[in-house]
């Protein structure tokens, strides 16, 4: 029976100090002088090739407690000169941008342990993800690389290339990173690569998991290793001091939800950026994003130019990696995110990050705050600012488990039959296999472990086509021999099907926006629109995208064509944007509050002084939740886990133009 152990103790300092060879040793002395916990942890369990989870803050040192021993065992190999043309690490991330990151942060060590042992080192990083060229793939295909650097996606497209899956024939580490943000499909979908992964190795790599602060880490570990694996869980607790606070614009929470109140919430704004040398606020959608850049731009003329940028998935790759490299050398004041700096990129020191609207979980409220304070020995430090009154109650809510220390608890999805199909014809396409040697390997996945095989030959039924689905034009993608339990791909271009369909991420469809250039014929690629968005705009029309104002020209196929430098004022909103899902631990809680605020509504004085204590706020914030509650008291009804409040209203056009500002 596999068995999960937490580490009781950590190592010393001079117990990983002695297991390394001097390049590593004199590297890691003049960098650090010290191990971080994560690395106290996790170094030389690693090296023993053991299977372990390391659960520790943003800013502790995880990535490296994983590359440690990695880099140190190639730099022996290299010494030796015994390594061999293979992949020997895989490192996974959700997030194109952090897997840049990983791979910019691993050849700058080896560089500098270069400079120590003086001499060139022979060790190749190779990144792969879906911005990789087709010529940077060619050159990676001849020359492959020692630690490959992915996604999950591009990883399960790299399993059906017969020629470069060879490499992995004797894989020995596996690092995935990020889990706290694949507790979903697309976690489900990796942790099937994972295992079709394994499988091409004639060795068991060991599996090193990277995750911020999250709960339960038994389920975590069991996702990472699969069923029947033995690992190491490594809880390291968070010891910074958060500092956090809770504000709104103005004297009243209903003030602050008018059109008039906007100059007010972007003075304050403004006042926030000017006390913090690096300021990162998070918004939940690219389209608040833009919003609240231009607003800024618009309030205070002139005033950020050069110092403010904006990120998000919508830029092109250039663009985005131009503002990462800004934060890093500090020549930014401010930048404005939606979601994709929350993960671990690697953006220099912040020192406040500033959170408009709920964040919708703990987990994630932490991985934002803890974007100021990256540095080992700072805190992180964060500010809630709203302008709704459900947005106060949701991140009083928030702040007081944050403070708590009271994280969400993650289930991944079981037997998931989509993600299922996508990946049997997958392993279809790599060879024929055996029916019952395909279950077997599905059920290694801790998402599949339960999966029955009844569920199991539906799927491949529906694969076969025996649902005679053509008229939806659904068709057979694989052939099943009953009579011999083998199974196998059909059509020549099983392979190319395979790979435009991958993955669960949500499908969009975008257009390229091309700036046009009298030198530049091609033009220069500056982001990407959805085509419902395209769909509104006509030739003059002027909208935002990455902080930056562009002249609607003309699209041709799937790409809009743009002017620049425009000094005019946009004609079109940015496009809709999808809102995070509520996580159901905060949501219970929140019923929770609701019903203890009710429960002592008749006294207003003690139920403000319990909300403050209750909810760690100030009294500002205190006394507008008690009179949100109370009106809703008096008026209808207060909602608890017994009772659900259903409102319509009639929204004026004022309010919705002040929303349609802010996000």
């Amino acid at each position: 029976m596999a068995r999960l152990e937490y580490i009781e103790k950590a190592n010393t300092d001079k117990q990983i100090f002695d297991s390394l060879n001097n390049v590593s040793k004199k590297w890691f002395k003049g960098k650090f002088d010290k191990f971080s916990e994560a690395q106290r942890y996790s170094m030389l369990n690693i090296r023993d090739r053991k299977n372990i989870l390391v659960s520790s803050p943003t800013g502790s040192g995880k990535t490296l407690s994983a590359f440690g021993s990695i880099l140190n065992y190639l730099v022996e190999l290299d010494e030796k000169d015994e390594l061999e043309d293979k992949i020997y690490a895989v490192y996974v991330s959700p997030l194109k941008a952090l897997v840049r990151d990983v791979e910019v942060n691993l050849k700058n060590p080896l560089e500098e342990m270069e400079e120590i042992a003086g001499r060139k080192f022979g060790i190749r990083v190779g990144m792969r993800t879906g911005d990789t060229t087709p010529s940077e793939r060619a050159k990676m295909a001849k020359k492959v690389p020692h630690i490959l650097v992915t996604t999950p996606e591009t990883l399960a497209i790299i399993l059906t290339s017969p020629k470069f899956v060879e490499n992995f024939s004797a894989l020995e580490f596996l690092v995935v990173d990020e889990i706290h943000a694949l507790t979903n499909k697309r976690g489900v979908y990796l942790s099937l690569t994972l295992e079709r992964l394994n499988d091409f190795s004639l060795i068991e790599p060991v599996r090193i998991g990277l995750s911020a602060t999250i709960s339960p880490l038994e389920e975590i570990a069991k996702f990472l290793v699969g069923k029947g694996r033995d690992c190491l869980i490594a809880d390291v607790k968070l010891k910074k001091e958060i500092e956090i606070d809770l504000d709104f614009p103005g004297k009243n929470i209903l003030d602050a939800e008018s059109f008039e109140s906007q100059k007010e919430f972007y003075r304050l704004l403004d006042e926030v950026i000017d006390d913090n040398k690096t300021t990162l606020i998070f918004t939940n959608t690219r389209a608040a994003t833009e919003r609240i850049i231009h607003n800024l731009d618009l309030n205070f003329p002139g005033k950020y130019v050069d110092l403010i940028g904006a990120h998000h998935s919508s830029m092109s790759k250039d663009k985005r990696f131009e503002i990462e490299d800004k934060l890093r050398k500090g020549e930014l004041k401010v930048v404005v995110s939606s979601t994709s700096l929350e993960l671990g990129i690697d953006i220099g020191n912040i020192d406040l990050v500033i959170l408009l609207r709920s964040p919708k979980g703990v987990s994630r409220a932490l991985q934002r705050i803890g974007r100021a304070g990256h540095k080992l020995h700072d805190n992180p430090k964060g500010r809630f600012i709203v302008l709704d009154r459900d947005d106060l109650v949701e991140c009083g809510v928030l702040m007081k488990n944050i403070i708590e220390r009271k994280i969400d608890k993650v289930e991944f999805p079981k037997n998931a039959l989509d993600v299922l199909s996508q990946q049997i014809y997958g392993m279809a396409i790599t060879k024929i296999w055996k029916v019952d040697e395909m279950l077997r390997l599905i059920r290694q996945s801790h998402c599949y472990s339960s999966l029955s095989k009844e569920d199991f030959l539906d799927v491949i039924s529906y694969l076969t086509g025996e649902y005679a689905l053509e008229h939806r034009h659904v068709y057979a993608k694989i052939w099943y021999d009953e009579e011999n339990g083998e199974i196998g791909k059909r059509g020549k271009i099983a392979r190319m099907i395979y790979m435009t369909n991958i993955g669960t991420i949500p499908e969009e469809g975008f257009i390229e926006v091309v700036v046009q250039s009298p030198r530049d014929k091609k033009g220069q690629t500056v982001g990407k629109i959805d085509e419902g968005f395209l769909e509104r705009m006509k030739r003059g029309d002027i909208f935002v995208l990455g902080g930056q104002k562009y002249q609607f020209t003309f699209s041709r196929g799937m790409k809009a064509y743009v002017i620049a430098d425009v000094s005019k004022n946009p004609t079109i909103p940015s496009w809709f944007s999808e809102m995070l899902p509520l996580s159901f631990d905060v949501a219970l809680d929140i019923v929770k509050f609701r019903k203890l605020v009710k429960e002592r509504i008749k006294n207003k004085k003690k139920t403000i002084d319990f909300i403050k204590e209750y909810l760690y706020c100030t009294d500002s914030v205190a006394e507008n939740i008690y009179t949100y509650i109370k009106e809703q008291h008096d008026f209808s009804e207060v909602p608890d886990e017994k009772t659900l409040v259903v409102e319509k209203f009639k929204q004026d056009k004022e309010d919705l133009l002040f929303h349609s500002t802010y996000g």
